[in-house]
């Protein structure tokens, strides 16, 4: 038997997109940030929930989806200290850079 969607869950994501899609990239110029793409953000966010990289921990894509709820309630927190200017996003983002290979 197939259990029914949950709502809070739903209610999640649509915040996660509305966060990643509109909010963290509209601040992206005005903060200097060094990324501003919605994937970008997406990546560091959910690679710092995860503690490396999310494509590890996640199988299934889009991986706000398939994510753990846990997973994606720490990945909203930490976006949402960013807008609200309580986390750094360039150590953020280098972070989610060495977890790849990249820096």
């Amino acid at each position: 038997m197939t259990l029914p969607p949950d709502p809070n869950r739903a209610a999640r994501e649509r915040h996660w997109l509305t966060l990643t899609r509109e909010t963290l990239p509209g601040l992206a110029r005005s903060r200097g940030w060094p990324i501003s793409a919605d994937h970008c953000f997406q990546r560091v966010l959910l690679d710092h929930a995860c503690g490396g990289r999310w494509y590890d921990h996640i199988a299934e894509r889009p991986a706000y989806r398939h994510a753990p709820l846990p997973i994606l309630e720490a990945a909203i927190a930490l976006g949402e200290a960013l807008v609200a200017g309580g986390a750094d996003l360039r150590s953020l983002n280098t972070q989610s850079l060495r977890w790849r290979g990249k820096r």
